[in-house]
């Protein structure tokens, strides 16, 4: 019997990647300098790097935000997704209703 280990994938929190990828937008780091400095892969910070550069430029990102206003307008934006949700239930609650009484 062969018994195969995997490695935990690790988890992060959003400060952490933060905090990480402005090592490299902030602080003059190279990305490799600051995997390093923190002891995370390069595909990570990489990617953790775009997505900080992303945001400053104002573009929302679709993981979790970094950056306290895409945060805020990540909430916003699930605000509004559970409004429609809530109106287009009650729009077809109405419709039921008023069928039912078409029906009488």
């Amino acid at each position: 019997m062969v018994y195969t280990m995997t490695k935990a994938r690790s988890t992060y929190s959003v400060a952490f990647k933060h905090d990480a990828a402005s090592l490299v937008l902030d602080k003059g780091y190279t990305i490799q300098e600051a995997c390093d400095a923190v002891g995370v892969g390069y595909t990570a910070m990489r990617r953790w790097v775009a997505q900080l550069k992303q945001e400053h430029d104002g573009v929302t990102p679709t993981a979790k935000a970094m950056t306290p206003d895409q945060i805020r307008i990540q909430e916003l934006e699930a605000k509004i997704k559970q409004i429609e949700w809530e109106k287009d239930i009650l729009k077809k609650a109405s419709a039921l209703l008023i069928q039912d009484s078409i029906k009488r």
